[in-house]
């Protein structure tokens, strides 16, 4: 999976996505979503394991998350709610956010 962190205004935005996504837009008929790699990818965003996935996840105020294993990691980890999985074009996306 590739795992990026960033600091931003409001905190720690993680964004995580399976890499046979980065590239891809998927629609699932109500809406479209572009795993770009100025979002997901560049020089900052590391191979990672579900292990760093999960602690990544655990440092952001805000996440993002693209991809059938990655969003899976995020919801064995407890991290996400199964019900408010998201699916595209048979791919998966969740986001998270700490209040």
């Amino acid at each position: 999976m590739l795992l990026r962190e960033r600091e931003t205004a409001e905190g720690r935005l993680v964004s995580v996505c399976d890499p046979d996504c980065l590239g891809e837009t998927y629609d699932n008929g109500r809406a479209t979503l572009t795993v770009s790699e100025e979002f997901y990818g560049g020089d900052d965003a590391v191979e990672a394991t579900a292990e760093e996935v999960v602690a990544g996840l655990q440092r952001a105020q805000v996440a993002n998350i693209v991809g059938t294993e990655a969003v899976g990691v995020a919801v064995e980890a407890g991290l996400v709610d199964e019900e408010t999985v998201l699916e595209f074009d048979g791919t998966r996306h969740a986001q998270l956010l700490w209040l």
